[in-house]
């Protein structure tokens, strides 16, 4: 964990994968915010806390989209096509 010193930010860097900042921080410094996350999650923080972040709209996209659909997600499962007895329960 190393933490970028400057005497006007107090960014710090706890591992390759974000950024992060002080609320009030992100709020004075959107503009560069939103143009770090093009290149890695920006993390803010509320009294020390992470609170939100801050990503890329492709990487949103990314997220969003189902990986598979629900039938080849059920057909790449390895109970597909085995012959399972399910009892009922009676409530």
């Amino acid at each position: 964990m190393s933490l970028k010193k400057n005497s006007k930010r107090k960014t710090s860097y706890n591992d390759d994968s974000y950024k992060q900042w002080q609320l009030q921080e992100a709020k004075a410094m959107l503009s560069e915010v939103v143009q770090s996350a093009a290149k890695k999650p920006q993390v803010i923080t509320v009294h020390g806390k992470k609170s939100a972040v801050i990503i890329s709209y492709n990487e949103y996209q990314k997220l969003k989209e189902p990986k598979q659909n629900l039938y080849d997600f059920f057909k790449s499962s390895p109970f597909y096509g085995a012959e399972l007895e399910t009892p009922r329960r009676i409530p």
